[in-house]
C-alpha cells in the first residue's frame, strides 16, 4: 500500500459485531501523516534498500504472521495524551482505535497516525469493549494500551524479540510506572498488568478492573528492568480520583454479585488494602503521597462494600415509615 493514499478495505469479520450495536461497518482509513519521518530514525540502518538509480527506498523487514503485533487502544475523548501515546506505538504492525464515539479530536488524531478505527457503544469503563476490539486485530499477538500510557522503545524491542523465539509462551505481564502529585509512586511499582498475549487464547471479563484470562504459559517482566515499564501519564487531581472511585465502585456491585460480605468484612478488607499499599508495597517511601494513595485504596474498598450492601436491600428490610 502506498503512503499518502486513502484506502478502505472490504468489510472485516469484526463488522458483524459492529452491526449488532446498530452501527456502520468498521473501516480502515490511511491518511497522509503530518510526520513523514516519524518511523525512520529507529529503522533507517536496517530498513533502507537502494533503487537501481542509487536512491534509497524505505522497506519494512519481512515478518511472519506469528511475529506481528497489533496494538489495541480504547478511547473516549482521549485527545489530551493521544498524540504522545500513538507516537510511542507507531512502529508496531497495526494500531486499532476502539472509539466510544468521542466528541473531541480523538478520531482526527488517530487518522493522522494511520490507525484503524472501529466503534463500540459508550461505556463508563473500557472492559465491556475489550474482547470485541481484541478479536478485531489482524495479527496473532495483541498489546492492549490505554489512551494515557506510553510504550517505551525498549519494551517494543523486548516483545518482538520474545515472540521470535517461537516458544509456547501465551502472554506476558508488563510493568507500569504510576504517578500522583507529579511524583513516581514506589508503592505502586511494578504494578504488573497482563496486556500482551495471543488473541486466540485470551478472554477479557467485562467487569471493572479485570484482566484477561489467558490459557497457557505466561511470564513476568522482572521488576528490576525499569526501562521496560509502561509510563502511565495520568496524574489526576483528588477531585478526579474521587469521581472515578464513585464510577468504579458502582461497577463493583455487578462484578461482586453473589459474593457474601458480612459486617466485619468492611473493616478487615479496608484495613488490609491500606496495609498492603502503605507497608507491603512500600508506599511509606512516597511520604505524604503514599499515605494518600493507601487511604484512597482503603476508601475504595469501603465504598464498594457499602454499595453492595445497599444494592441488596429489599422492601421488607426498609422502615415502615418509608413505605407508601
Amino acid at each position: 500500500m502506498n503512503r499518502g493514499y486513502f484506502y478502505t478495505p472490504e468489510t472485516t469479520s469484526g463488522d458483524r459485531d459492529l452491526k449488532i450495536w446498530g452501527m456502520p461497518a468498521a473501516t480502515t482509513t490511511h491518511h497522509p501523516c503530518d510526520c513523514e519521518e516519524r518511523s525512520r530514525k529507529q529503522s533507517e540502518p536496517d530498513c533502507f534498500a537502494p533503487h537501481r538509480d542509487g536512491r534509497q527506498a524505505f522497506v519494512f523487514p519481512t515478518k511472519t504472521m506469528g511475529e506481528k503485533i497489533s496494538v489495541v487502544i480504547h478511547t473516549y475523548n482521549s485527545e489530551k495524551f493521544l498524540c504522545r501515546v500513538l507516537s510511542s506505538v507507531k512502529n508496531f504492525d497495526e494500531i486499532i482505535i476502539c472509539d466510544m464515539h468521542s466528541t473531541d479530536r480523538t478520531r482526527e488524531i488517530a487518522q493522522k497516525y494511520n490507525c484503524r478505527i472501529i466503534y463500540h457503544e459508550k461505556s463508563e469503563i473500557p472492559e465491556p469493549a475489550r474482547n470485541f476490539a481484541i478479536q478485531s486485530a489482524s495479527n496473532e499477538w495483541v498489546l492492549v494500551v490505554d489512551s494515557d500510557e506510553i510504550i517505551p522503545e525498549a519494551l517494543q524491542h523486548y516483545l518482538y524479540d520474545r515472540i521470535k523465539e517461537k516458544t509456547d509462551l501465551q502472554g506476558i505481564w508488563l510493568t507500569r510506572k504510576n504517578y500522583t502529585f507529579g511524583h513516581f509512586l514506589h508503592g505502586e511499582y511494578p504494578d504488573h498488568i497482563l496486556r500482551f498475549f495471543r488473541k486466540e487464547n485470551a478472554w477479557w471479563p467485562p467487569y471493572v478492573h479485570t484482566l484477561p484470562v489467558v490459557k497457557g504459559r505466561v511470564e513476568y517482566i522482572p521488576k528490576r528492568k525499569k526501562e521496560l515499564a509502561i509510563i502511565h501519564l495520568v496524574n489526576n487531581s483528588m477531585t478526579e480520583k474521587l469521581r472515578k472511585i464513585n464510577i468504579y465502585s458502582d461497577n463493583e456491585v455487578l462484578k461482586r454479585a453473589g459474593k457474601r460480605f458480612p459486617v466485619w468484612k468492611i473493616f478487615t478488607a479496608s484495613f488490609f488494602r491500606f496495609f498492603r499499599s502503605y507497608i507491603l508495597k512500600g508506599g511509606f517511601r512516597d511520604g505524604k503521597v503514599g499515605i494518600v494513595i493507601a487511604g484512597m485504596d482503603a476508601f475504595y474498598k469501603f465504598v464498594s462494600i457499602a454499595k453492595i450492601w445497599e444494592s441488596r436491600v429489599r422492601n421488607e428490610d426498609m422502615d415502615k415509615d418509608l413505605l407508601g
